[in-house]
């Protein structure tokens, strides 16, 4: 009999779920969708392509929601187990409130841990094909930034073609193991340039122990220099900011290449920050559907469903709030960053353990 019962709570837990996501997806669908019509309204292109982008951005967004998804999901599950008198057929078999919440928020913990490591780098996937297929219709095509664990690319017009930089990672300033190609309108290279070290500390660069390599007539001619000045358009505040986008980057691709990240520049705290918020994910998704039991069950009785969908609706946002504040406070270095992603788990779970004590008695 435990069995069946335990099956019937899962069953019935993952399809609240799954309508919820559905749900999720379908306005996340409606108001993305419109944003990339707009985008692409003068350019000549078929629908297909602003369908497809959204299709490709939307299942992130997903992830990033869904410790939310799993509080209205609980909420949403509890009562239909309480208006269907499920919940009192349930404790009539020996599920208490606590084996029930106990259920769910295992449960919910566990699919954590799936999303982070199954779900998770898929999205990360999508998203990165979404950025660099919107780049490539972008407005600001002119000037282009790119950053990955194999270094930094960036691509700016000239007044006679353009300039394509790559180097091995920025710090302190500095840009190390510079190549810059010069090319015409036509794509020709005219000109390569290397330098073991370039000074971006504004958009003057200075680059030391250059060589330059001129390409004219089919023949390649080369000369080096103890230093160069050229202009560009980003320095190294710029530069740096976009090492602080994760949304690309799965959790096991900050596992695995973590060493190499913070070799190529990336921000050893950033990185720590967003490793401990992905890694926070399942822990926040069981403190939410443990936050969600309560407040339903320590209720049940003396409340109605509108009451249900205002709390859920005030706690959400609440929770979106003290999220986004604990990392702003972690980026004035009010508290550290790693600590930042985990004080909403903390403070939440701490609020719903004396709720938990108390969710037997009800």
């Amino acid at each position: 009999m435990n069995t069946i019962l335990f099956r019937y709570l899962l069953s019935g837990f993952f399809k609240t779920i799954f309508k919820v996501i559905l749900i999720f997806y379908c306005f996340g669908i409606i108001l993305n969708l419109f944003e990339e019509i707009e985008f692409f309204k003068n350019l000549d292109k078929s629908i297909l392509l602003p369908i497809t982008l959204t299709a490709l951005y939307i299942p992130s967004m997903i992830v990033k929601l869904i410790p939310f998804i799993f509080f209205i999901s609980s909420m949403w599950f509890l009562l239909h187990l309480r208006n269907s008198r499920d919940l009192l057929a349930l404790k009539v078999f020996g599920y208490s409130n606590f084996k029930i919440f106990l259920t769910l928020a295992a449960t919910s913990f566990v699919l954590g841990w799936l999303i982070l490591l199954a779900v998770n780098p898929i999205t990360s996937v999508m998203v990165k094909y979404y950025e660099q297929t919107k780049s490539t219709f972008s407005r600001d095509i002119d000037h282009l930034v790119s950053i990955n664990k194999n270094g930094l690319w960036i691509k700016e017009n000239l007044d006679q073609g353009f300039r394509i930089v790559s180097a091995d990672k920025t710090r302190n300033n500095y840009l190390t193991n510079v190549f810059i190609f010069n090319l015409d309108k036509d794509y020709t290279l005219s000109e390569k340039i290397y330098s073991e070290i370039a000074d971006i500390s504004n958009k003057n660069w200075s680059l030391d122990k250059v060589k330059i390599i001129t390409y004219k007539n089919g023949l390649a001619s080369e000369k080096s220099l103890p230093n160069l000045t050229i202009f560009s358009k980003y320095d190294y505040e710029q530069i740096t900011s976009l090492y602080k986008n994760f949304d690309t980057m799965s959790f096991l691709d900050l596992i695995l290449d973590y060493n190499k990240l913070q070799n190529k520049g990336y921000n050893k705290a950033y990185l720590d920050q967003n490793l401990n918020s992905m890694l926070s994910l399942p822990f926040f998704l069981f403190i939410m559907t443990a936050l969600a039991s309560i407040l339903t069950m320590n209720t049940l009785k003396r409340s109605n469903n509108f009451m249900f969908i205002v709390v859920g609706i005030i706690s959400c946002v609440a929770i979106f709030y003290f999220k986004d504040l604990s990392l702003a406070l972690g980026q004035t270095n009010r508290i550290s960053l790693s600590l930042s992603a985990w004080v909403p788990v903390f403070a939440i779970g701490l609020f719903s353990a004396i709720g938990i004590l108390q969710i037997n008695e009800k």
